[in-house]
């Protein structure tokens, strides 16, 4: 494995909705240097084959090893289910891989076990089944119920939300009567976190909603310490945005999920 303190974290989705997490990362951990990359030629993961995505992550993790990555973070909860095992293998001991799923289902046995949660997602996510089979070996009687919600994740990329029409979508979709009685909800994409505030809202505050990019982060964040590898702090912070394929659409997209204009660069996976 790479051990070197100010090596890079690398984080990478299906588009620039896994910028959600990389924000979260450089509000919990501010020394960190980051390379993010957006399969943007191949989004969205979420109605892709299994074989695609898994080849699409080997491709992106030969980039971010190439790049000297201490840890690869999957911001992608199709990539997770699809891909992590393999790029474990993959990777070896060259760099540590974190998924969005484990963190979750860790905070979900410290947190809520004996309770009734939801769980919203891309389609792939949610026929995946495998939040349900990771909380099913937690062996705590928690009782999960999921919906898939496809249209969410392009209105969110399109900017319609913190408005009339996205409320009226959320609602739509969480009045379903599978969650009555739930006492959290698990955004189960990395696009969620930005409508994180109306589906409270839609619930009056009554769910704890439960993020992925903040727990996946303070996940990384304690991997980090436990085995020395957290950046030094008097280091210079130096961050990269790849993306397969470019527009500028894309990257005045980047303000919505990173809180911040950045610099897209293209880097094409297959020439």
């Amino acid at each position: 494995m790479n051990l070197g303190t100010n090596s890079p974290v690398g984080i990478f989705d299906s588009g620039i909705g896994g910028l959600t997490v990389a924000h979260a990362i450089r509000r919990v951990l501010p020394h960190e240097s980051m390379i993010y990359f957006g399969d943007t030629a191949h989004l969205p993961y979420g109605d892709k084959s299994e074989a695609a995505v898994q080849a699409y992550s080997v491709k992106i993790a030969d980039v971010l090893l190439k790049k000297g990555c201490k840890v690869i973070v999957i911001a992608c909860n199709s990539a997770s289910s699809a891909a992590y095992e393999l790029l474990k293998e993959y990777t070896g001991k060259r760099a540590k891989v974190i998924n969005v799923i484990d963190p979750m289902v860790s905070y979900i046995k410290e947190n809520f076990s004996e309770h009734k949660i939801g769980l919203i997602g891309t389609k792939r996510t949610i026929q995946s089944n495998v939040y349900a089979k990771r909380i099913k070996q937690l062996r705590q009687n928690i009782q999960l119920v999921s919906i898939a919600t496809p249209l969410l994740a392009p209105m969110i990329e399109e900017g319609f939300f913190n408005n009339k029409i996205s409320y009226e979508i959320i609602e739509k979709y969480l009045s379903t009567s599978q969650f009555k009685d739930i006492e959290a909800l698990i955004l189960g994409c990395t696009h969620y976190p930005l409508i994180k505030n109306q589906i409270n809202n839609f619930f009056k505050g009554q769910v704890k909603i439960l993020d992925s990019s903040e727990i996946t982060a303070k996940y990384l964040k304690n991997y980090l310490t436990e085995n020395n590898l957290l950046a030094s702090e008097g280091q210079v912070v130096k961050d990269e945005f790849l993306v397969s394929d470019f527009t500028q659409s894309f990257e005045a997209s980047t303000k919505i999920f990173f809180r911040e204009l950045v610099h897209l660069e293209k880097y094409p996976l297959w020439d």
